[in-house]
């Protein structure tokens, strides 16, 4: 009997992409970027972190958007009964300091995600990768310890831990990743996955 760990993309699949919340609560349309835009996620972070200096804006200010913004409708209850089947990693590009205010709304689950070096003034100096290629790795590291692993997720930089998965599953995402992926079953609703990943299981 196969051991399945089941790996999710967070924003955009469980919760609104923090950064274009925070691009409207701030008025910079610039940072509505996202990794569904630019699949470098380093550039797309330093140019970023570029945008913030350039305005003043530093943790704190994200911190505060970030306590306004609820997971999506449907989310918690998703993650609550897939939890129920299996072990459930959320696998993000986002960092701790902003993540760990959305994983009380979910329950708390576990999440593996990067951290960001900040000033003491607030101001966000950098960030620091857990590792290259997050997403892949990790999925390739569960897989070298005896798991199969079933992923989903929204962006360029999910297809790696997708495709290496024993099942893989896109979920809202773009009609162009899609079009680029017709070998990916694609989703809209938490039912519809839901349904797939155990079936997947089986």
């Amino acid at each position: 009997m196969a051991m399945y760990i089941t790996c999710l993309d967070l924003e955009g699949v469980l919760v609104p992409e923090i950064w274009i919340a925070f691009a409207k609560e701030s008025g910079i349309p610039e940072l509505t970027r996202t990794t569904r835009d630019e699949p470098d996620y380093d550039k797309l972070m330093k140019w970023r972190l570029g945008i913030l200096k350039e305005h003043g804006l530093g943790l704190k200010e994200i911190q505060e958007t970030i306590a306004k913004i609820d997971p999506m409708p449907g989310a918690k209850e998703f993650l609550d009964e897939l939890r129920s089947l299996g072990q459930v990693i959320i696998i993000s590009d986002t960092f701790e300091q902003f993540a760990g205010p959305l994983m009380k709304k979910l329950g708390m689950p576990t999440i593996f995600c990067n951290t960001l070096e900040v000033a003491p003034d607030g101001e966000i100096t950098g960030f620091k990768m857990r590792c290259e290629q997050s997403k892949l790795t990790t999925v390739k590291a569960l897989q070298s310890i005896g798991y199969e692993t079933i992923a989903s997720g929204d962006s360029h930089n999910d297809l790696g831990m997708i495709q290496a998965s024993k099942a893989g599953f896109l979920f809202r995402s773009t009609e162009q990743i899609k079009a680029d992926h017709p070998e990916l079953p694609a989703y809209e609703t938490y039912e519809e996955l839901l349904a797939a990943i155990k079936k997947a299981m089986v």
